[in-house]
């Protein structure tokens, strides 16, 4: 299961460690100030997910955690400061708005957006789209979409 770094597709994954595993090797390709929109459903992998980007960037995956509750968590790496929001229990927009998030994407770090479904209108035309759907238990199929 190797993703083909600038390019999209779609993976199956059948554990928790591929699909971390080609997180890694997704972020091995992004560049500084890319923004990853992260989609799926509850228990679908997205803080997986993003748990993999950050040990792709060199961080220390075990410091990742859902910001579902807290709104934003920020992730030190040697290439740059990953900042990792989740808009399931905001209102609208401008809770993000509130926090600085049009900031955030200034600042060359790496943004990825747990259910930016609800945020659409902030997150940049260009951007990547990661989908996750459960297809048992422990299977997923990832899809990548580079967008814009």
């Amino acid at each position: 299961m190797k993703a083909d770094a600038g390019k999209t597709g779609s993976w199956r994954s059948g554990s928790l460690e591929q699909t971390i595993a080609l997180a890694g090797e997704f972020a091995r390709m992004l560049e500084p100030g890319a923004v990853v929109a992260l989609e799926g459903d509850l228990g679908a992998g997205k803080t997986q997910f993003a748990r993999g980007i950050v040990q792709g960037l060199g961080g220390d995956p075990l410091s990742v955690s859902s910001p579902t509750f807290v709104l934003l968590n920020i992730y030190d790496t040697p290439r740059g400061k990953v900042y990792h929001l989740d808009a399931y229990r905001i209102s609208g927009p401008e809770d993000l708005e509130a926090i600085g998030f049009e900031e955030l994407l200034d600042q060359g770090g790496f943004v990825l957006v747990e259910w930016w479904q609800k945020v659409r209108e902030l997150i940049p035309h260009k951007h990547w789209t990661v989908s996750l759907k459960s297809t048992s238990p422990r299977s997923r199929t990832i899809e990548i979409r580079s967008e814009g």
